[in-house]
């Protein structure tokens, strides 16, 4: 319960009262990671796969330093060998100058892949009406994204525009609504991608998680949601207890079972447990980490008629730096969609 009656309401109705008071972490982190390698030996086998068919995507953010060397025809051939099939921007062009919309659909078509969805600010830093955002542009954004013919546009960006209090929460959600309304008339649906900050606490109501009041505020025909796995784990550590120090637990996977319907896309992404990190993690590839990958995709694939409903996007933000990652994005692609793509139903 919160101190906001309207709030516990509106979470009820929606099914989310209680979902932070769900299962730890060790529910789906495993004590030590394997490598990627290892980790497809281990989850190989006849089952079932637990990736379902034809929903294999990458945020192209990932990519961002190929897409600028190579360009988008080289990456997109690249990404069909390793058996991708849709991919997200962010941005339409990444920098490589001139390219239209147009032109960039035909490279899609011509290497099998298919636009999920778009990243797009949610408003201009410093108010520039010229800005290409859903407070700036609205119109504009659905038009390209009408024209590439993706089926979900939406931001990265946080509802924190007002601040971080309940009532700044429920102003972005009006405006979320807003768009998703205008989406939802050119047969789009808007989403919201988080990252950790949305699962800390209210400044005005610090037992209320800001999450929560956005999933509660925001109208489930018209705002759809993006779960960053990676992020979403890295909450889980820095948020698991209130500002007064009283426990707070979540589980991830519960807000997803709790409404599948409202979680379309996901970002799959694996961190390695380090308390010497600022988050508590170190991002690395998919299947280097300890998120138990096979089991969350197998436990939202269980929710009946949800299997083909979601679509499973990996992303590595520092996949280009080869300081920490020097074996190239390429790689992290490939390694990525190997280690997904072996994996089992648990008991298979």
């Amino acid at each position: 319960m919160t101190q906001d009656p309207e709030l516990d309401r509106r979470l009820r109705r929606r099914g989310f009262l209680g979902v932070a008071a769900g299962t730890t972490a060790a529910a789906l982190l495993g004590a030590t990671a394997a490598p990627a390698t290892a980790a497809e030996a281990g989850h190989g086998g006849r089952g079932r796969p637990v990736l379902p068919p034809g929903r294999l995507g990458i945020q192209l953010y990932t990519l961002r330093d190929q897409v600028q060397s190579i360009g988008f025809a080289r990456v997109f051939e690249e990404l069909a060998r390793y058996r991708y099939e849709e991919v997200e921007f962010a941005g339409y062009t990444q920098g490589t100058g001139d390219i239209s919309l147009r032109q960039l659909r035909r490279l899609l078509r011509d290497n099998g892949l298919r636009g999920i969805g778009s990243h797009v600010g949610y408003h201009a830093d410093g108010g520039d009406p010229g800005a290409y955002t859903f407070a700036t542009q609205l119109e504009k954004v659905l038009d390209d994204a009408q024209a590439m013919g993706l089926p979900h546009v939406g931001t990265p960006a946080s509802p924190n525009r007002y601040g971080n209090t309940v009532d700044a929460w429920k102003r972005a959600a009006e405006e979320f609504n807003t768009y998703g309304a205008a989406a939802r008339a050119r047969g789009i649906k808007f989403y919201q991608h988080n990252h950790a900050e949305e699962f800390g606490f209210a400044e005005d109501q610090p037992d209320v998680r800001l999450y929560d009041v956005l999933l509660a505020e925001t109208d489930p025909e018209l705002v759809f949601l993006e779960l960053d796995i990676y992020w979403a784990f890295v909450a889980q550590y820095r948020f698991s207890t209130r500002p007064d120090g009283t426990p707070a637990p979540f589980e991830p996977l519960d807000y997803v079972t709790a409404a599948p319907d409202r979680f379309p896309l996901f970002h799959v992404k694996d961190g390695e447990h380090d308390e010497s990190a600022t988050d508590g993690y170190r991002m690395v590839d998919v299947g280097d980490g300890d998120i138990d990958y096979r089991r969350f995709l197998h436990e939202v694939g269980k929710v009946p008629g949800q299997r083909r409903r979601h679509h499973w996007l990996v992303e590595h933000d520092g996949a280009p730096d080869p300081e920490t990652n020097p074996a190239g994005s390429l790689s992290t692609a490939r390694r990525s969609s190997r280690h997904l793509r072996s994996l089992r139903a648990p008991g298979c």
